[in-house]
């Protein structure tokens, strides 16, 4: 009898070893905030096109191209997100006052479907990295020779368990 106690306290303490990592219940109460500093963007306006230009072109700045509010999924989230083109030319997401849970295994994708779509499993998608908080301000830098023209939307991806917290439209 004591043999099988004992042997059941230790199918019992792994299970809730495995459970524990698995699942991670802490990060459920515990939040991460993130101040990334932004960059300053324009949004671009567009003027009459027989209006005579005013000035010459200018120096390459920090561009809005597309942005988007954030919708819940799985989890309520809120906050915006922008696809900001650099005066360099490089490509980055921002995400401006992001609220979300914290979970296990949390990336950012930009994907192929519209923000309500909630199952991407069979999406195209370009992971862009781990995020690095549920709540605040974060820059993600999108890769070079990304074809920006094929994706819609971002979403907040939970690999480990295949499920969106939260995504936005990228209009």
């Amino acid at each position: 009898m004591r043999r099988k106690l004992v042997v059941g306290a230790l199918v019992f303490a792994v299970a809730v070893a495995f459970g524990l990592f698995w699942f991670q219940p802490w990060k459920l109460v515990v939040d991460r905030t993130v101040q990334e500093a932004l960059p300053v963007a324009v949004v671009p306006t567009t003027a009459p096109t027989d209006a005579p230009s005013a000035a010459p072109s200018a120096a390459p700045v920090d561009t809005v191209l597309r942005r988007g509010a954030f919708v819940s999924h799985e989890h309520a989230t809120s906050g915006a997100a922008e696809l900001v083109r650099l005066a360099d030319g490089r490509h980055v997401l921002t995400f401006r006052d992001l609220d979300t849970s914290n979970g296990p295994d949390l990336r950012v994708w930009i994907t192929d479907r519209p923000a309500t779509v909630t199952d991407l499993n069979a999406s195209r998608y370009v992971e862009l990295g781990r995020l690095k908080g549920n709540k605040g301000s974060q820059v993600y830098d999108i890769p070079a020779g990304t074809d920006l023209d094929l994706y819609k939307s971002v979403t907040i991806w939970c690999k480990r368990f295949s499920a969106s917290f939260g995504a936005a439209d990228l209009t």
